[in-house]
């Protein structure tokens, strides 16, 4: 794999994993400030998607074909957001990012056990250690987090790991993820229909909504789409992990929230559970984009030193015609 395809990949990864947690980010801040409900903000999100992605391939010269319609990944689409919006009602940012990536990795990995995928002692120690986690971080006590919005959350992570698996298979990531975004507007319409009595939402709900259907769903998603077929399952797996650590960020600086100590503790259990996944598997895995990083790393470093050396000597000469016009 080339260096620069590399850097592409590791990019375009950053972007969406970054749109996910900004996802936990603006839907918490809409539901806090009871800016829109629940069921307003899944159908803004879903339909400005949808708009966004039909624009974005009409830009192309392209449009949506519904004749094949992936309905698997429609319907594990739709239940993602429904279920995401509702749980975020009750839960902090960054608990609710880590309940559902949480559950997209068991989801993963559970998947790859069915599969009969080589899975050592190790792995299943870190199979474990991560339901333990996740039992810890639910289990009742003064910081629980809501049980019934826990429990929302973790179906919203089973449908979208659901979704990440559809995915892998994916060759037309625009295409693909516009035809998923169409085929769940029909599905919050009715949802619409059904809480139409307690529709609130005024200027800024509906910016946030837009914001996170458009940017952080539609071209994100688009984006994660086309990482999925470059990314083994299980490193597809492991990389959504750091997004409850953004959102946790996120949640600290935007909306004020605090980190518990029953969140680090559950959060080291769960991250370092799968980690140790992926870390056991490894070994018996074909290679894989993690092993180009240190040739490209050894790149990179060479460059920067090359540059810092090309800098200073250009410094000196600058100091030099400055000292000979003073004279």
């Amino acid at each position: 794999m080339q260096p620069q395809s590399l850097v592409m990949i590791v990019v375009m990864t950053a972007l969406a994993l970054i749109a996910f947690a900004s996802n936990s980010v603006l839907c918490r801040m809409a539901l806090l400030g009871g800016s829109i409900e629940p069921a307003s903000f899944t159908a803004v999100r879903v339909m400005s998607g949808a708009v966004t992605l039909v624009i974005l391939m009409a830009l192309r010269g392209n449009r949506p074909m519904l004749m094949w319609p992936n309905w698997a990944a429609g319907a594990s689409l739709f239940l993602y957001m429904v279920f995401f919006s509702f749980a975020y009602i009750a839960l902090g940012a960054g608990i609710g990012a880590l309940i559902l990536f949480g559950f997209v990795q068991l989801t993963m990995i559970s998947v790859a056990i069915a599969l009969r995928d080589p899975f050592p002692p190790m792995a299943w120690l870190g199979f474990v250690m991560s339901i333990i986690g996740v039992v810890f971080l639910v289990r009742p006590g003064s910081e629980a987090p809501d049980l019934f919005s826990s429990f929302q959350m973790a179906l919203a992570g089973m449908a979208w790991g659901v979704y990440s698996l559809i995915g892998k298979k994916s060759k037309n990531p625009l295409h693909d993820t516009a035809n998923n975004f169409i085929l769940c507007v029909p599905p919050v319409v009715l949802l619409v229909i059904i809480f139409w009595p307690e529709q609130t939402f005024d200027p800024i709900g509906l910016v946030l909504a837009v914001t996170s259907g458009a940017l952080a769903s539609g071209c994100g998603y688009t984006i994660w789409y086309w990482c999925l077929p470059r990314f083994k399952t299980l490193q597809a797996a492991v990389l959504q992990l750091s997004v409850p650590v953004i959102a946790a960020v996120g949640g600290v600086v935007v909306l004020g929230e605090e980190i518990s100590l029953r969140l680090g503790i559950s959060s080291v259990l769960v991250l370092g559970g799968i980690g140790l996944v992926v870390t056991s598997r490894s070994h018996n895995s074909e290679p894989g984009i993690s092993q180009n990083w240190p040739r490209l790393t050894a790149k990179w470093g060479s460059g920067l030193v090359q540059l810092a050396l090309q800098l200073r000597t250009a410094i000196k000469q600058y100091v030099k015609r400055g000292s000979r016009n003073e004279d």
